[in-house]
């Protein structure tokens, strides 16, 4: 029994001489937030957001754009009408090129659009060696949707509120990173304590056992007793060998999930020194109303049905307007069809009423208004989750608090009677079952301290999730 116990001391030792580095909480959260995967997609969402915003800001902006055909080449037989109303087929070789410069320039107030264009077109007849030149000096074009859905006013509303909900959100991601690190970071500190646990119970029992075989040999001790203490050896021979497992298996997780080296050893600190700071239930739901995305959401989302609403109403029926002027001219030459420029007008009207449509305007109204209903219901009832859960979190810190006082006394106090039960064991004033039992409670009062602590520190980062305010500070997380 003794060579197993030196075996696995050995074993720890070997582990612990690895341990270059003591990471705290702070530590392991902040090399989490530079480095961890999570906080790399994280980064990479914003900049995506980023860009869609600078796409959208663009569609207000004048787009100059440069387009044509050079050339578009035919060689085909046409259907010519003749005189006499008969078709005759004739072959035809031709090509056409053209070129447009074109400046564009949406108007979102009504919807509309404005372009300033320049041409040049060029037509050359293969067959007949024939070439003509036609020219649009400049022409000024106009399209105006009339009573239609305007989808660059509402953008305009909508999409600021998105991309500064996006921005919030970056924020609260990288504090789920912060309280997603404090999970990992006591997956393995428990590990570390069962294994250091298991370690001391190995070490114990070896020695009670020695104990026991002495007291059994000079016939102050039952074989029934002897054999109770092997088997309680044995099994933390067993306890041992599954929290060096473990210790290794939460290791590698952390390391994969913080991002360090595969090489890079280390142990964790206890993070025993809890903030202490009040935290008002009206402060803290003012914080989060100011500063958290879900809830300038709802404002979007409110935008988003009346968006839908209007474009229920738009499309009723549908009038368009399309009108241009300008100077154009043609000749032989290119030169030619810049000459004597010619004064060009266009204007056209559309539209497209329906006559019967057998409700289908009806219905499409009817169901976007009864969408707005119900995204105002269901946004009214999410908004009172935001507050309760605000202030569930206030008031469950609090609690925690005390928890964690008292169960760190349990320990001290569970520590301080397994030494008495030992010493009154070794004297023969109590038997093994109750030292048993003083072992027991002393692991457990551990582990509970343990627990208290991880509770406790993952609550505190759900508050500042949740109200983007570092409250141990007095800072905001967020600054617009």
């Amino acid at each position: 029994m003794n060579k197993i116990v030196i075996a696995i001391c050995l074993i720890g030792l070997a582990i612990g001489s690895h341990a270059q580095v003591v990471y705290s909480l702070d530590n392991i959260i902040n090399l989490a937030k530079g480095q961890s995967p999570l906080a790399k997609q994280a980064e990479t969402r914003k900049e995506n957001r980023f860009w869609q915003y600078r796409l959208f800001k663009s569609n207000y902006n004048p787009q100059l754009a440069l387009n044509g055909n050079l050339p578009a080449y035919s060689n085909q037989f046409i259907p010519v009408t003749q005189e006499d109303g008969s078709t005759q087929f004739r072959p035809v070789e031709q090509t056409n090129s053209s070129l447009n410069l074109g400046l564009f320039q949406p108007i979102s107030p009504t919807g509309g659009s404005v372009s300033v264009n320049t041409r040049a077109s060029q037509f050359q007849d293969l067959v007949f060696d024939e070439t003509r030149w036609r020219s649009t000096i400049v022409d000024l074009t106009v399209n105006q949707p009339i009573f239609a859905f305007n989808d660059l006013k509402w953008d305009k509303k909508i999409e600021p509120i998105r991309y500064e909900e996006s921005k919030r959100g970056y924020v609260e991601e990288m504090e789920f990173v912060s309280r997603t690190a404090v999970d990992r970071f006591f997956d393995y500190l428990d590990a570390q304590v069962n294994y250091q646990i298991a370690q001391f119970n190995l070490a114990n029992n070896d020695t009670i056992y020695n104990i026991e075989k002495g007291r059994y040999n000079i016939g102050t001790a039952s074989e029934d007793k002897l054999l109770q203490v092997e088997l309680q050896l044995l099994r933390s021979q067993q306890d041992l060998a599954q929290a060096q497992l473990d210790l290794q298996t939460s290791r590698l997780a952390l390391r994969t999930f913080i991002g360090l080296n595969e090489g890079q050893s280390f142990d964790l600190a206890l993070p025993e020194e809890i903030p202490i700071f009040p935290v008002n239930e009206d402060l803290a739901l003012q914080y989060a109303k100011d500063n958290r995305s879900d809830f300038i959401a709802f404002e979007r989302r409110r935008i988003e049905a009346d968006a839908r609403v209007a474009e229920a109403k738009g499309e009723r029926f549908q009038m368009n307007l399309n009108a241009s002027f300008g100077l154009n001219s043609a000749g032989g030459d290119f030169n030619e069809s810049y000459q004597n420029a010619q004064n060009q007008q266009f204007a056209n009207l559309t539209l497209n009423i329906p006559i019967v449509n057998w409700g289908r305007n009806e219905a499409r109204m009817k169901t976007a208004l009864a969408n707005k209903q119900l995204t105002d219901y269901v946004i009214a009832q999410e908004e009172q989750n935001f507050e309760q859960e605000i202030i569930t979190q206030v008031r469950q810190l609090e609690v925690l608090r005390q928890q964690i006082e008292i169960s760190k006394k349990s320990d001290e106090v569970a520590q301080k009677r397994y030494e008495v039960a030992q010493n009154r064991y070794l004297i023969g004033k109590i038997d093994i079952t109750n030292l048993n039992i003083a072992l027991t409670e002393k692991d457990t009062a551990k582990r509970s301290y343990i627990s208290a602590l991880r509770t406790y520190w993952i609550a505190y980062y759900d508050l500042r999730r949740l109200t983007l305010y570092d409250f141990s500070n007095n800072s905001l997380l967020y600054s617009k």
